[in-house]
């Protein structure tokens, strides 16, 4: 993808003021600030109506960088070498003196961090003097946005600008995985737990249902679309979204097909 780089520019602009944009990343859309600031990493949970306790993924342009933020250990690098830049996020602990908001993460030591893979962000983390708070840019607990439109849908003019970057190439959250004792997988995502486990040589414990949440991603009510979703039902309701797992028969804007294919 060619690189447009006064758009780089504007948004770089809008970031060192502090101010939150949209960016785009292989996995979704994310709502983009300062992750130093404390008036950025607020400005996103306004804006996404997140609950506060819902600390935000951090996102560096690579790992030299990042530890100057967080402890490393050799699991991280082992992984981080096989899959970064990539839709992977690794839950690590903080070092003391780390400049992330504490907004960001709840008042927490440990930081959800990962290494976006889409050039124009990449761009964009290469120019910063900072990293880049940001969750996916929706509204809390609505499906993800994928491209721009999403965006404008959720929040309209209330986010100041919108990098653009076409389609992501994964579509998906990111796998998130806690590195900060045994490995374990807190979300489901980009990255198939069976090539984390290929690398790591060990089966990887999943956690679907959390005591407290310790990373994005572990709310009950999460990526939730906006109207019912119903499956091989005999009677449509106008107002539901109908999932049919058979041969196609009829068409309508709310009836979505799967056709299993032979082998």
């Amino acid at each position: 993808m060619k690189i447009n780089l006064a758009n780089i520019k504007k948004a770089k602009k809008l970031l060192n003021k502090s101010e939150c944009v949209a960016i785009p990343t292989e996995t979704v859309y994310g709502l983009a600030g300062n992750a130093y600031s404390d008036r950025a990493c607020k400005k996103i949970f306004k804006l996404k109506k997140r609950p506060k306790n819902n600390p935000l993924i951090v996102h560096y342009y690579n790992d030299q960088i990042l530890s100057e933020d967080c402890k490393l250990n050799n699991i991280f690098l082992k992984l981080y070498k096989k899959f970064c830049p990539g839709p992977i996020t690794f839950v690590l602990n903080l070092k003391k003196g780390s400049k992330i908001s504490k907004i960001a993460t709840n008042k927490k030591n440990t930081l959800a961090v990962r290494f976006p893979k889409h050039p124009v962000t990449r761009s964009l983390l290469k120019k910063l003097n900072f990293p880049l708070a940001a969750p996916s840019a929706n509204i809390s607990t609505k499906v993800s946005a994928v491209s721009s439109a999403d965006v404008k849908e959720d929040f309209g003019k209330k986010v100041r600008y919108i990098l653009e970057g076409g389609k992501p190439s994964v579509g998906i959250e990111s796998t998130i995985i806690d590195l900060r004792n045994k490995p374990k997988i807190l979300r489901l995502g980009g990255l198939e737990i069976s090539d984390i486990q290929k690398v790591l040589k060990e089966k990887v414990r999943i956690i679907n249902n959390p005591k407290k949440i310790s990373s994005p991603g572990q709310s009950k009510l999460h990526y939730s679309p906006g109207i019912p979703i119903k499956l091989n039902i005999k009677k449509i309701n106008k107002n539901d979204a109908c999932l049919f797992l058979k041969k196609k028969k009829n068409s309508k804007s709310n009836y979505f097909f799967y056709l299993k294919r032979e082998t």
